[in-house]
């Protein structure tokens, strides 16, 4: 099956005092979920403000939908009017109302509907006393309930490609399962069409609605691909103690105790491991996330 891509980019570099982001090659497959994963600092932050149009002091080209340049999406309504956001900070002023909110929603957007939107306001418990309080200031919100107004304002639009920046990180578990929910329900309602592409430093929350991830270290992407095939690329293994010297220069990272050792194996590496009484395992996201970050992090891992 040939895939098609709802952001395309080569070669997107932005230097700032101690960090660059140099991305030679991204690609966002469209019709599904895709999760930016890495550290705190790796760039994933910087990335989406430049996808997304908030950040223009950048070098590189950049591909929407299979016809427009990031020039286009700046002078061509239709680019941004498919495309949604959600960020953290000050996305709505603190002395703004849910009303005023409405209201700027429905001015910069002619896609936005209060309709919609009040029905999410009540599907996600904005508004535990119930009803719809438009008086209610963004400031009087905890963060949880921000991001959950966030995500209300911009499903309340018909998009194309959502970008969401750590929409996962101000939720709590049940808020996290409904967030996952309403992604699956967006890209399955656009029959192909819709696209998410979301960020975060634990995928373990959002892994099941993941369909393919990019891993960033150090303004980098260092590994990318649909789920099930890197699940294929990378083996889980759990082995026997006195294994472990020869098993420590086979694995692509490795853990151990006085029981025996665990890691993540290549797929390509594992008739290397003939001989030793090893168990196979297939890997999870978070597995394997965590053993790419080991390999390309500049933490000191013992």
């Amino acid at each position: 099956m040939e895939t098609s891509y709802v952001v395309k980019g080569e070669n997107i570099r932005k230097k700032l005092k101690k960090f660059e982001l140099n991305v030679q090659e991204l690609k966002i497959p469209k019709g599904f979920a895709t999760a930016l994963i890495g550290e705190n600092g790796a760039g994933k932050t910087t990335l989406l403000n430049i996808i997304s149009g908030i950040r223009l002091d950048y070098n590189g080209q950049i591909t929407y939908f299979d016809k427009y340049n990031d020039k286009d999406r700046e002078k061509n309504p239709e680019v941004k009017s498919r495309i949604g956001y959600t960020g953290p900070g000050r996305y709505y002023l603190p002395q703004w109302t849910v009303s005023d909110i409405e209201e700027i929603s429905k001015l910069l957007f002619e896609d936005f509907s209060s309709e919609k939107f009040h029905m999410l306001c009540d599907e996600l418990a904005i508004f535990p006393e119930g009803g719809f309080n438009g008086s209610k200031k963004s400031s009087d919100l905890s963060d949880g309930t921000k991001m959950k107004l966030m995500l209300a304002g911009v499903m309340a639009r018909n998009t194309d490609l959502l970008i969401l920046d750590e929409p996962a990180s101000p939720l709590d578990p049940l808020m996290r399962d409904k967030l996952c929910q309403m992604i699956g329900e967006y890209i399955e309602n656009g029959n192909g069409e819709k696209s998410v592409f979301f960020s975060t430093h634990n995928i373990s929350d959002m892994e099941n609605i993941t369909d393919y991830a990019i891993i960033m270290e150090h303004g980098n992407i260092v590994e990318a691909g649909f789920v099930e095939d890197l699940k294929e690329k990378y083996i889980h293994i759990k082995g026997d103690a006195c294994d472990v010297e020869a098993a420590k220069q086979i694995l692509y990272t490795i853990s151990t105790n006085s029981y025996g050792f665990e890691g993540i194996c290549l797929a390509k590496d594992l008739d290397k491991l003939a001989g030793m009484k090893v168990t196979k395992e297939i890997p999870s996201l978070y597995q394997i996330s965590v053993a790419v970050m080991k390999n390309n992090t500049k933490l000191v891992m013992r």
